[in-house]
């Protein structure tokens, strides 16, 4: 009999998958959880996927691998989708690939499947993934197949006695991990339509946010984040810590429209408190500590890198090469940022380094300015000549023709 390898998160379109692809395929279905952060949801997994048809369910804690392997490159690659989406969900699909792979050859599965739609990005990522890691193995998309609309995969889970957290008036499709949430469908799918509040689970309202701000103090050591005010912890354990904190006050929620890989555009809400705070600090002590030049070259392979990631290409050389050269310039990015956080709004307050190339002494205007004034004066000489010489042949072409045209 076949063997499929099934990537279960629980929700709706993996629960259906498991008897649809049994009896599609008359194949056993391995069901394979991943812990990427998503915290209670994974409480009663491995019963419920057995509970609907699966052979074995595997679940498995990958957040530390998560975070240091893939949020961590990210956030130092400075990897905001279209500059705003900070990449949760994309960064955990070709680490659910790779996990997929993995467990299918130890189960001597020829195919994986996942839950993922005919019109998602999810899809690119873990087929491109999956055949970057093994060549030979088959993908099924059970989702894009079957062609039902959410109601009716509903309908098909009621008629199989399939509990789902779903209804049909509470269509929210959603996506967690440390890193952050997507919500979409339902009501989201109109772009003028505020989001209802209950679709927010890991922010506060401007409203229910203190009406008093919150100071954050990040240490980062040659790039990865140390210490929140002070007190030094694991990736895994900051995360989490900057989630609750940047969450009471509001920081973290996007609402945004943006294109996706399969050539439409899609409305979308993510809540990423510690992602957002990370990246504004990180950014900042970069900022800090390199040169213009660089900088500006890094700026541009952060839109590189996190096209990359959004497009499902992260198994391959220039994801690589772009993150060898972030890590070169991550040797310098050791400091404190302090950042003030409230209704919303995170707003960077101070930062300090001891490689910072800022130098009060050059930039003050108070007593004991070093700054070479008397240099100045060549410096623009120099500076404007190409200027210079390009407006008087532009006045002296006028003039000419002018001259010609009285002359005539």
């Amino acid at each position: 009999m076949e063997r499929i390898v099934l990537a279960y998160s629980g929700g709706l379109d993996t629960s259906v998958a498991i008897p649809w692809l049994a009896e599609k395929y008359q194949a056993e279905i391995v069901a394979v959880t991943l812990d990427l952060g998503q915290g209670r949801e994974l409480d009663d997994v491995r019963e419920r996927a057995m509970a609907v048809g699966a052979v074995r369910c595997h679940v498995l804690d990958v957040r530390a691998e998560f975070a240091e392997h893939y949020v961590l490159p990210s956030l130092q690659a400075g990897a905001l989708y279209e500059g705003q989406y900070p990449l949760a969900t994309a960064l955990g699909r070709p680490l659910i690939a790779q996990q997929l792979v993995k467990i299918a050859e130890m189960e001597s599965a020829g195919a994986i499947a996942h839950g993922c739609t005919g019109k998602g990005n999810d899809q690119v990522r873990i087929d491109v993934s999956a055949r970057a890691l093994n060549r030979a193995i088959r993908v099924v998309g059970p989702a894009r197949e079957w062609g039902m609309s959410r109601p009716a995969e509903i309908a098909y889970a009621r008629e199989r006695g399939i509990p789902v957290p779903a209804t049909v008036d509470s269509p929210y499709s959603t996506d967690s991990n440390l890193w952050g949430k997507s919500i979409e469908c339902g009501v989201l799918e109109d772009p003028w339509t505020e989001p209802p509040e209950d679709v927010y689970t890991l922010t506060k309202s401007q409203a229910e946010a203190p009406n008093a701000p919150a100071y954050v103090e990040l240490d980062f050591e040659q790039g990865v984040p140390t210490a929140v005010n002070g007190v030094t912890m694991p990736l895994v354990e900051l995360i989490a810590s900057l989630e609750t904190i940047a969450g009471a006050h509001g920081v973290g929620r996007i609402d945004m429209v943006e294109n996706r890989l399969v050539g439409i555009k899609s409305r979308e809400i993510y809540e990423a408190p510690a992602a957002v705070v990370l990246h504004t600090a990180h950014r900042e002590l970069e900022t800090l500590v390199i040169p213009k030049d660089l900088e500006r070259l890094k700026r541009g392979l952060s839109s590189v890198y996190a096209d990359l990631v959004y497009n499902g290409l992260w198994f391959t050389p220039t994801r690589r090469a772009v993150d060898a050269l972030v890590a070169d310039v991550q040797q310098r990015v050791t400091g404190c940022v302090r950042l003030k956080l409230f209704k919303g709004d995170c707003r960077v307050v101070g930062r300090k380094s001891p490689h910072a190339l800022y130098e009060e002494a050059l930039a003050t205007y108070d007593e004991g300015d070093q700054f070479d004034h008397g240099a100045a004066e060549g410096f623009i000489k120099i500076w404007g000549l190409p200027v210079e010489l390009a407006a008087a042949k532009e006045i002296g072409a006028t003039e000419a023709t002018a001259t010609r045209s009285s002359d005539s």
